[in-house]
């Protein structure tokens, strides 16, 4: 008999997201259950705000790893 892995082996429902800055185009990787503000790093602009669970993702989603 075989055994199918993927059932048994519960996957992360959380993830690390490449966001792009709405100011100035920067790209920065973000926890997407961010639970603090995420600033960009080269102008200062907000890019994800907590929520709770999700954090509120406020620049433009580019990649996500996980």
């Amino acid at each position: 008999m075989e055994v199918d892995w993927s059932k048994l082996i519960p996957k992360p429902r959380s993830s690390f997201l490449v966001v792009q800055c709405n100011e100035c185009g920067h790209r920065q990787t973000v926890f997407d259950h961010a639970k603090i503000e995420v600033f960009c790093n080269v102008c200062g602009a907000l890019l994800a705000k907590p929520k709770g669970g999700k954090a509120e993702i406020l620049g433009k989603v580019v990649d996500r790893y996980g």
